[in-house]
């Protein structure tokens, strides 16, 4: 069952509970008060003549006194639509109305209880049927007063038949039912009309969610131009979830493309150094083999070639090494690998680094700058990853200037350490200085003139992050190249050790 039809249903159910309370409550109120009023102009006429009523007391043969009730003001009796008689109890005489005469009815005998209440009450009112007619009877004592004691007489009755006033209550029933059953039906197709159109959005939600299922498309969004009610605020979430995932979908897509690119780069990264080691394995094989079926001796050549051929193999298995290294740190990273830091000075983890780097291969000068920034300083960090850190882009510098100078020094802000590696070597253009840290890449200029995988400096910039540090990155192309790695400061040193910063070209 639909919520359109369950919304029908219920308030059409509601509607018609309160008709029915409201129908019976009106035909139960009027049906009082109509015949209380009956009731009421029963009585009221039934005193008048009463009070026109004179008993003749007249002696009998044998002794007896026998009332003789005379009917007075038979103008007024016979024209307000009532019935009156008039029983004596002492003979049986029953005195009626000329109306009533003319029906040919009489009205009913009273029992000894209804005698019995007639001389405690004096008169009371009834409601009872003659010949399958509703009737009111107003019954009321006719006394008489022998020897001073008041004595029942007879009865005065007068009566009032309910014929029309039944017709007319039924036709108040049908009236009421017919109108609540008229409202019922309007209110219930109005109420499908509106719930459909209330609930029309919901479709278009349905509608929406379908197309993005079956279409993948999730530009789609649900238009809606009512007012910010339920539905309103229920479509406002639903479009606010679809761009959410069109968010997260576009990033899982990105991902998707960089691990694909990341696959297919480690695998032509490794393909080489493997297909340099199993060539030389071949032509050791070969030499060694050709050598045992002719029984020769070894010569300087050969063995120079062997030692040519070992040392290819040991260089590119150590390249091997680096790299499945490299991937190791990045797939903690991207594993969500987290740093174990501890607060810890600074100057002894770059004194070391410094001093280490001198036994670098290398080609050109290397220096320490000016490290007094660096005095009492401390960073939250590890030792081991901020020395690897350092490491890359020294053996970087190292790697890519052929003359000139590689120099390491420290700078210092409010809050913040730097330390500045600068070199004399290739530079690059400022719009590659975004991509360098992506992922194997190289720069054309270097690519096939240097070693390297592509992933050191895509290593430094997770270490940088995981110290919630940046890079500052300044180069020209053919001059050299700065790159300053600045460090959040846990425990300050002294004002007067501060530093001087250089301007700012790429921070990333």
């Amino acid at each position: 069952m639909s919520i359109r039809l369950r919304l029908t249903l219920w308030y059409s159910g509601i509607l018609s509970v309160v008709l029915l309370i409201f129908g019976l409550g009106l035909y139960g109120l009027v049906y009082h008060y109509y015949f209380q009023t009956v009731e009421d102009d029963l009585q009221e006429q039934a005193e008048k003549v009463f009070s026109r009523i004179e008993p003749r007391m007249t002696m009998t043969l044998r002794g007896g006194i026998t009332p003789d009730f005379v009917l007075q003001g038979r103008d007024i009796i016979n024209n307000t639509g009532k019935y009156y008689q008039v029983a004596n109890f002492e003979n049986g005489n029953i005195s009626r109305s000329e109306n009533l005469s003319q029906l040919n009815l009489s009205l009913p005998e009273l029992t000894s209880a209804k005698k019995q209440r007639l001389v405690n009450e004096g008169y009371f009112i009834e409601h009872t049927r003659i010949e399958n007619l509703n009737v009111f009877i107003y019954n009321r004592a006719v006394p008489l007063v022998l020897n001073g004691q008041p004595q029942l007489a007879g009865v005065f009755q007068a009566a009032v038949f309910l014929t029309a006033d039944e017709k007319l209550f039924t036709l108040l029933r049908n009236i009421l039912l017919i109108t609540a059953l008229v409202t019922v039906m309007l209110a219930a197709s109005l109420g499908w009309y509106l719930a459909r159109k209330a609930l029309r959005p919901i479709e278009q939600v349905i509608a929406a969610t379908n197309s993005i299922e079956k279409g993948t498309d999730l530009h789609n969004r649900i238009n809606y131009y009512g007012p910010n009610d339920e539905i309103g605020r229920l479509t406002a979430t639903i479009n606010g979830m679809l761009g959410r995932l069109q968010h997260t979908y576009s990033e899982l897509e990105e991902v998707n493309h960089t691990q694909r690119r990341f696959v297919s780069d480690a695998s032509h990264e490794l393909r080489t150094p493997l297909t340099t080691i199993r060539g030389n394995v071949d032509l050791l094989e070969k030499m060694w083999k050709r050598m045992a079926d002719s029984g020769m001796q070894q010569d300087s050549e050969q063995i120079e070639m062997s030692l040519e051929a070992m040392h290819d193999i040991a260089s590119e298995a150590a390249r091997m090494s680096r790299l499945v290294n490299d991937l190791l740190s990045l797939a903690r990273a991207d594993a969500g690998f987290q740093i174990a830091k501890i607060e810890q000075d600074i100057l002894p983890i770059v004194e070391d680094v410094v001093r280490k780097a001198q036994l670098l291969p290398r080609t050109v000068e290397w220096s320490s700058g000016d490290l007094s920034a660096l005095n009492g300083v401390q960073v939250y960090g590890s030792r081991d990853y901020l020395q690897q850190l350092l490491f890359i882009f020294i053996e970087n510098a190292f790697k890519y200037t052929e003359v000139g100078f590689v120099k390491l020094d420290s700078l210092r802000t409010d809050n913040q350490i730097g330390i500045r590696i600068e070199d004399s070597g290739l530079g690059m253009d400022k719009e590659e200085v975004p991509l360098i840290f992506e992922r194997f890449y190289r720069a054309d200029l270097s690519r096939g003139k240097t070693a390297g995988t592509g992933l050191g400096l895509s290593i430094a910039k997770w270490i940088i992050d995981e110290h919630q540090g940046s890079i500052e990155v300044k180069t020209t192309q053919g001059e050299g190249s700065i790159f300053i790695i600045w460090l959040p400061i846990t425990v300050p040193s002294d004002s007067s050790d501060l530093g001087i910063s250089i301007p700012t070209d790429n921070q990333v």
